[in-house]
């Protein structure tokens, strides 16, 4: 029998308060459950508006401990409810030290694990260095409903050893949660095709799908060009938003056509890191 898993991805403007952004990740949620979605992905730090537009220090008493912080409380309550998986992203607090952090949520409703955001931007507009320290728990992957995920978060998107070392620990399928938009310095500079492109090179070099969920609207300076999408495992766009929409995006995967692509193409199978390690050290 062929294995296939659905997968979705959400669209949606989150202006904020906490509460009625919650309420309208919810709605999106519920809707691709009933779409059959299994793995529901929503938009990079949903509980709120992007508060990292600024630095200002009483954002900080925003972030809580995972079992406490409202987002991941909701979406262990839906996920249980509707038997899905949802990677939950949040603003965590662990003691002194506070982090971008994905809550991998699974269909029971509980907490398969945490993976803290690597790379961390800083610049007009994306000041999240004030706010977040660099993710030390590596990155992560989990096995939900017969495959293995592997799960970046925003900026991770941009560097290509993110993808590749999830494809190497055995992910079939990356995620990409994202909060991503105008550049302040430059009204002119559209990123919404590169932001794209880079991840279409993961799915392509990595030979399995890419999700990605932006959230959409005005925000401050900020407007969010969503444009969330899904490809195959050839990199191309089986589902995509534009600019405006609010909604869902929902794909049935052929994992054993990725997988019987992915060793064909072979470039796992070619890999150096013998090689690597070498060339590393003569730097």
């Amino acid at each position: 029998m062929t294995r296939t898993i659905t997968v979705a991805a959400l669209q949606l403007p989150l202006p904020g308060p906490v509460q009625p952004n919650i309420e309208a990740v919810s709605v999106l949620v519920e809707e691709a459950a009933a779409k059959g979605a299994r793995v529901i992905l929503p938009p990079e730090l949903f509980e709120g508006p992007y508060f990292c537009q600024v630095e200002e220090e009483e954002l900080f008493a925003n972030a809580r401990p995972t079992a406490e912080h409202p987002s991941v409380i909701a979406m262990q309550a839906l996920a249980a409810k509707l038997k899905v998986a949802v990677p939950t992203s949040f603003f965590e607090k662990d003691g002194p030290h506070y982090y971008n952090t994905l809550a991998m949520i699974g269909p029971d409703g509980s907490i398969m694990g945490t993976y803290r955001k690597s790379h961390i931007p800083d610049g007009p507009g994306y000041e999240e260095k004030y706010y977040f320290r660099p993710g030390n728990t590596g990155f992560k992957v989990w096995d939900v409903f017969g495959t293995r995920i592997g799960v970046g978060v925003c900026w991770d998107q941009w560097y290509p050893e993110c993808a590749r070392a999830m494809a190497l620990m055995g992910a079939e399928l990356l995620f990409y949660p994202t909060a991503i938009g105008s550049e302040p310095y430059d009204a002119d500079l559209d990123t919404s095709r590169m932001w794209r492109r880079a991840m279409q090179g993961h799915s392509v070099s990595n030979c399995m799908p890419v999700i990605a969920a932006n959230r959409i609207g005005t925000e401050g300076d900020a407007n969010f060009y969503g444009h969330s999408f899904i490809t195959d495992e050839w990199g191309d766009m089986t589902q995509a938003f534009g600019a405006g929409e609010t909604g869902v995006l929902v794909e049935t995967i052929d994992l054993d056509r990725a997988a019987k692509h992915r060793a064909g193409m072979g470039f796992f199978r070619d890999r150096r890191p013998q090689l690597y390690a070498r060339l590393i050290e003569d730097v």
